[in-house]
Order: structure tokens, then C-alpha cells, then sequence
């Protein structure tokens, strides 16, 4: 219980460089917007004392009422129409959506995204990458090929929610003896945490592999 708890919350605050660019802005933003009030509306006029860090206050409100709007129903709907709205425009929809596609994979407690731990010969011969198989491959590659393939997402780390799709040939991977979530551990730790067994590896059948 502890484990899988534990693992759920570094994968929630997984994308660090999302929130640190966030609250960045929203600092900046702050900041030049107390810059703009004349100094007899600034709070310190009305304490009597300067108040630093107005801008951290800011921003811890704006993410707990946040947190608040989504907590409620119509704080959802709010939340909702806000959601549709940047789904309309071209550019941002592309990638809000996959940002939210990837974080629903990486965040899935059931891990139902992720099917296999795999290893494969990757980015070169002699050189292996963990890997997570997704899905089969396309029929259309398949047959343009003559091979079967497979469909295996290749984490980055320390931030899984990015890097390589691949199609890579069914005989050139091997299946790990590893949970979806010691892998995405080991990742995330950048290799720091081990699983508790060294994993033993297996040539994939075909009835494991579709």
C-alpha cells in the first residue's frame, strides 16, 4: 500500500519542469501587476508595513481556488468550458492533448496503457533501453515489411511522460519479469531504485505479445 502510494505521488508531481515554468510565469505576471498599482493601493499602505512575497501569496491562492473549482460541480463546469475552449484553438488543442493523453497513461493507476516491460537494442546494437510495449503494430507496416512488429514506447528520464514511439520487430524484443510500475520507478529515479529481484528475461510468444 505504501509502495503504490508512494509511486502515485512522484508520478503526480512528475512533470516539475511544467510546474516550474508555471508558477514562473504566474510570479512575473504578478509581479509586474503590483509594479502597475499606485503605492497608496498596495497592501502595504494599508498595514502600515511591507509585506514581502506578495506574489507567492498570489499564486498559492490562484492554485488553491483552483483546486476549490474542481472540487465542486460548478467549479467543474467551469473548469470544463475552460477546458473546451483551448481545445478550439489549432495550435494549443495539439498540445494540450497530448500532454493530457500522456499524463493519463503515465498516471493511470491500472496501467492498462503500458501492457509489457520490455528490453530492446536501442538507440544502437549493443546499447538497451527499457521499454514499454502499447500496442500491436500496424497491419500496414507489417505488411510492407514482412515482419510482425509491435508498437513500444521508450521512456525519457527523469520525466517518462516523454519519448520515442517505435515499431520494432516481435523476435528483437525481450519480455522483462518486471510490474509496469517498478519499471516506471527504476525510470523515474534515473536508475537509482532498483526493482527488488533482478528481472529475468524471456523471448516473447506469440500468444503474449498480441
Amino acid at each position: 500500500m505504501f509502495k503504490r502510494h508512494f509511486i502515485a505521488g512522484i508520478l503526480i508531481w512528475l512533470p516539475i519542469w511544467v510546474t516550474v515554468t508555471v508558477v514562473k510565469v504566474l510570479f512575473e505576471l504578478f509581479d509586474q501587476a503590483w509594479a502597475s498599482v499606485p503605492l497608496q493601493y498596495q497592501p502595504s499602505a494599508w498595514l502600515g508595513f511591507h509585506l514581502p512575497g506578495m506574489s507567492v501569496i498570489f499564486v498559492c491562492a490562484v492554485i488553491w481556488l483552483t483546486g476549490v473549482l474542481g472540487a465542486n460541480f460548478m467549479g467543474r463546469r467551469i473548469l470544463a468550458l475552460s477546458e473546451s475552449i483551448l481545445k478550439r484553438i489549432p495550435l494549443v488543442r495539439s498540445i494540450y492533448n497530448a500532454v493530457q493523453q500522456a499524463l493519463t497513461v503515465i498516471l493511470s493507476s491500472q496501467g492498462e496503457s503500458f501492457r509489457q516491460v520490455l528490453l530492446i537494442e536501442y538507440p544502437r546494437i549493443g546499447i538497451w533501453s527499457i521499454a514499454f510495449k502499447t500496442n500491436r503494430g500496424l497491419t500496414q507496416v507489417d505488411e510492407a515489411t514482412g515482419k510482425t512488429l509491435l508498437t513500444v514506447f521508450v521512456p525519457t528520464t527523469p520525466n517518462p511522460t516523454s519519448g520515442f514511439l517505435l515499431l520494432v520487430p516481435e523476435e528483437s524484443v525481450k519480455i522483462l519479469s518486471m510490474s509496469v510500475e517498478a519499471a516506471l520507478k527504476y525510470i523515474v529515479s534515473l536508475g537509482t531504485v532498483l526493482p527488488g529481484d533482478h528481472p529475468s528475461i524471456t523471448q516473447p510468444h506469440h500468444d503474449e505479445v498480441i
